[in-house]
């Protein structure tokens, strides 16, 4: 059996991770109660303690596991090979001449399902 055993760093990532909490949500409650203030101010103060909670939050071991996951995949994506504009609209013209013609055979699809029915049962539809 494996020991949990909290070493001081997760400790100190709770302790982080409450206090970006705490900074959220008194941004939330300083924008409610402070309604009479301009609100390009409760903006810019929003804004710096959101900035502050960001780097508080990727101090921690996950945020700074998130921090190199998304440098990763900004380089990932710089690798992709993106359409042209001619190929772009090639595709959605067939998606769309594909949609049309499956929309059309589903109607008539289930018109002669009602048909069918409507026949065996007796009932005028």
């Amino acid at each position: 059996m494996s020991e949990k055993t909290e070493s001081p760093s997760n400790s100190l990532d709770m302790l982080k991770w409450l206090v970006v909490v705490l900074i959220l949500g008194g941004v939330i409650a300083a924008n409610t109660y402070y309604q009479e203030i301009s609100v390009l101010y409760r903006a810019l103060g929003a804004v710096a303690l959101v900035v502050i909670a960001g780097f508080i939050a990727s101090s921690t071991v996950k945020g700074s596991s998130f921090l190199t996951f998304a440098k990763e995949s900004r380089v990932e994506v710089r690798k992709v090979v993106w359409p042209t504009r001619q190929e772009a609209t090639t595709t959605t013209l067939i998606v769309l001449a594909a949609t049309a013609f499956m929309s059309l055979v589903l109607y008539l699809l289930d018109m002669g399902i009602v048909q069918v029915v409507s026949f065996v049962t007796g009932l005028g539809v």
